[in-house]
């Protein structure tokens, strides 16, 4: 048996059962929740096999885990509703592609499309996007009523008690919304948190216009009045307006700045194209010292290596490069996960994946909705996954 580089074989194609062909001639569409149950059951089963690198009880030096049987869940789709069976592992961490995983954001996104439409600031395309996902054309009175349940169940979300938190990462990125005939870009704000049990979650989410600091600052606060304490130390990049509102409603508790964010920032001031390289790999090994002290004495070094031919870079290591030593005074078997902020890289990427579609919302309200239901299923998949990390002794 051959194996090909995603562990996929030759024999490994979805086969349908000639019966389900059979049924579908009979039973023209109505057969088609059957089928579809049966092609996406088998394309997960496909694919948790090749993420485990290895078929049911097969032994082999890749294995990667193991399987645990079959979860049911029912989806609700425009054929009807159908229970497919999800494959798990006993791991944790895997999730099959073939089953749309975001029913719920998908929801919201067809609610942003079809807004835009009915507001009359929609292109052709996105009309064509809205009457095409959604199978008919959507009145305003419709968007009405399929928005309220949904904004009612995200706000409760939004606005539910937090806890004891003991890392707060946060974030921001920007969507382009109309306001008053313009597009403006809107900042979305973003926090979530490592618990005491070691589990992450979405704490909040807040889209504004308004000024950076003042934005910063609710959302700040926000949190700290929904019972947001304890938090031992703060991750992020060096966002315009949040020093001052971090140091306003967290005073006191340590800034870890993203190193991967310090390591791209400094090669602004790199005075040479071929030099680039040699920065990079002076300020990792910065960053890779086993504790504080060592890294202060390596960055004395490096600055004094760059001070002739590059003294801008030398004076902005100077000042900034320590904002990322914060994470020196936490447990070891936590660092490596708390010198940065690419945990929030990846809700990043998926907010951008949904919200290319749209490109520019009509609103701040259509883009909290979508965004909302994005981070809502990541937060709830969290609660449920496997810990980020162990918490023992600390």
């Amino acid at each position: 048996m051959i194996y090909t580089t995603d562990f996929t074989t030759t024999e490994d194609k979805l086969h349908i059962p000639g019966e389900y062909l059979e049924r579908l001639t009979e039973q023209g569409l109505e057969g088609l929740p059957e089928l579809i149950r049966v092609v996406v059951n088998e394309a997960m089963r496909i694919e948790r096999e090749n993420y485990l690198q290895a078929r049911p009880y097969e032994r082999n030096e890749y294995r990667l885990g193991h399987a645990n049987g079959y979860k049911p869940k029912t989806v609700k789709t425009r054929v009807g509703e159908v229970t497919f069976e999800i494959p798990q592992v006993r791991e944790g961490g895997f999730y099959p592609n073939a089953l749309e995983k975001g029913i719920r954001s998908e929801r919201a996104l067809l609610m942003t499309l079809a807004e835009m439409y009915v507001q009359g600031v929609s292109t052709r395309k996105v009309a064509a996007i809205t009457e095409q996902l959604c199978g008919t054309q959507v009145s305003a009175s419709q968007v009405s009523r399929a928005t309220q349940t949904l904004d009612e169940e995200l706000e409760a979300w939004r606005n539910r008690p937090l806890g004891k938190i003991v890392y707060l990462y946060l974030d921001a990125r920007y969507e382009k919304v109309r306001q008053a005939g313009n597009v403006r870009d809107a900042a979305i704000l973003m926090a979530i948190g490592v618990k005491k049990d070691g589990k992450r979650a979405v704490l909040g989410i807040s889209v504004s216009l308004s000024e950076a600091e003042a934005h910063w600052r609710s959302f700040l606060e926000g949190l700290v009045k929904r019972g947001l304490e304890d938090v031992q130390l703060i991750i992020s990049d060096d966002h315009t307006g949040m020093e001052a509102a971090r140091k306003a409603v967290f005073s006191g508790v340590p800034w870890q700045r993203c190193q991967f964010h310090l390591q791209q920032n400094a090669q602004s001031y790199v005075p040479k194209v071929g030099l680039r390289a040699e920065v990079a790999e002076d300020i990792r090994r910065i960053f890779d010292v086993q504790d504080r002290d060592g890294a202060e004495n390596q960055l004395k070094d490096t600055i004094k290596k760059y001070a002739q031919i590059a003294p801008r870079l030398a004076d902005w290591m100077e000042v900034n490069l320590p904002e990322g030593f914060s994470v020196f005074a936490f447990p070891r078997t936590h660092q490596k996960r708390l010198r940065t902020s690419n945990v929030l890289e990846r809700l990043s990427q998926e907010i951008k994946r949904r919200t290319r579609v749209v490109r520019v919302f009509p609103n701040e309200d259509a883009c909290l909705r979508l965004v909302s239901a994005v981070l809502m299923e990541f937060s709830e998949d969290w609660e449920y996954g496997k810990v980020y990390l162990n918490m023992e002794n600390t």
